[in-house]
C-alpha cells in the first residue's frame, strides 16, 4: 500500500455560517491541495468534509496518516464513538440522534477502503501543513462560488 499523509482543517465564519475546508495530501514529497467553501454549514461539518474529501481524492487503497486539529473528528474515531453511534442506528442516546450522521457514514465507508491512522495536532500551532489547511479553509469560506451543504439542517 502507498503511504500518504493527509492534513485537514475546517473553518466557519459564524457557527452556523459560511464555511470551508482544506486538505493537503503528501505522497513521496508530492503535494496536492484541495478546498471548497459552503454557504451555510458548521465548523464540525467542515472538519468532517476535509477528511472525507482528502480520503476521496486517493485513487487506490492507501495507508494514511490523517492529521487534524479537530478533537470531534479524532476522538469520535479513536475513542469508538462512531462505532457506538452506528450500532445504535446513528443515535447517541435513546432520543438524541448523532450529529452529522450523513458525513460520518461517508467517512466510515472510506475507512473501510483505506488503512487510516488519525492523529490530533494542536490548531494554530507549529504544524505547518495544518496552518496551510486552515488558510485554505478560510479562503474557501470567503469565496464567491460557495456550495450548498444540502444535508445541513
Amino acid at each position: 500500500m502507498k503511504k500518504v499523509e493527509i492534513y485537514t482543517d475546517g473553518a466557519c465564519s459564524g457557527n452556523p455560517g459560511k464555511g470551508g475546508w482544506g486538505a493537503v495530501l503528501i505522497y513521496k514529497g508530492i503535494r496536492k491541495e484541495l478546498s471548497a467553501g459552503y454557504e451555510n454549514t458548521t465548523n464540525n461539518r467542515m472538519e468532517l468534509m476535509a477528511a472525507i474529501e482528502g480520503l476521496s481524492a486517493l485513487k487506490e487503497s492507501c495507508q494514511v496518516d490523517l492529521y487534524s486539529d479537530s478533537k470531534y473528528l479524532v476522538d469520535a474515531i479513536e475513542k469508538g464513538w462512531v462505532d457506538k453511534w452506528m450500532a445504535n442506528n446513528w443515535m447517541r442516546e435513546r432520543n438524541k440522534p448523532a450529529l452529522n450522521a450523513d458525513l460520518w457514514k461517508k467517512l466510515v465507508a472510506l475507512l473501510d477502503k483505506h488503512d487510516v491512522k488519525f492523529i490530533w495536532v494542536k490548531g494554530h500551532a507549529q504544524t505547518e501543513e495544518n496552518n496551510r489547511c486552515d488558510q485554505l479553509a478560510r479562503t474557501a469560506a470567503q469565496g464567491d462560488d460557495l456550495l450548498k451543504d444540502t444535508e445541513y439542517k
